[in-house]
């Protein structure tokens, strides 16, 4: 049996952090996981997590948002060259696209018909707002109650946003059906099936 790969992670939020800790689970040994106030914090710090990553390895996880792309958001944020041992992945647009890509499961979950749930997940322009107004569809009254923010409320999510989307991440969302629907996790996921580390000297 071989020996899991040591890593840390780097995150914006809860959500982005549970999908990592998916994709990670049967090659890697995570170890710490920095998580401190979105993405300022990722972008401030990215450098030091190269840096870092000389004697243990790193993946950085950042939302593109509405940015370019992300080679662009890459050089913009580390113009320096990237260590072999960091692995700087972008969801595009956000890490919900990637929650909403596997359609069966996510339909499922939230109790809608599977067509209603769009197929090219990269291309949707605010992936969290279409996550919301899917639920708002939902048969299941506690999921719409915890997910879509109050009506008359100023809060962009629900009282138990995070909890409810880790929970279907952990229990139920499948990456590998989800990847055919996300060329930005697929590039994730093939980053992170064929990442071998390598160590200065």
């Amino acid at each position: 049996m071989s020996l899991l790969i040591p890593i840390n992670l780097a995150v914006e939020d809860d959500l982005s952090e549970a999908v990592l800790r998916r994709l990670l689970q049967t090659r890697y040994a995570v170890g710490i996981c920095y998580k401190r106030g979105g993405f300022g914090y990722l972008k401030k710090t990215i450098r030091g997590f190269n840096n870092a990553s000389k004697g243990m390895p790193h993946i950085v996880l950042t939302d593109l948002d509405s940015g370019e792309c992300a080679p662009a958001l890459i050089e913009d944020w580390l113009p320096v060259p990237t260590h072999h041992n960091l692995l700087f992945r972008v969801a595009v647009r956000e890490v919900e696209s990637w929650v909403l890509a596997d359609c069966d499961h996510f339909a499922k979950f939230i109790g809608i018909r599977k067509t209603l749930v769009p197929v090219n997940v990269d291309a949707i322009d605010e992936p969290k707002e279409c996550l919301i107004n899917l639920t708002r569809k939902s048969r299941k009254r506690d999921l719409r109650e915890d997910i879509v923010p109050t009506e008359g409320s100023t809060a962009k999510q629900g009282p138990d946003y995070n909890g409810r989307l880790i929970s279907f991440v952990k229990e139920f969302w499948n990456p590998y059906e989800a990847m055919h629907n996300s060329p930005s996790l697929e590039r994730t996921i093939r980053a992170v099936e064929n990442f071998q580390p390598g160590w200065d000297r």
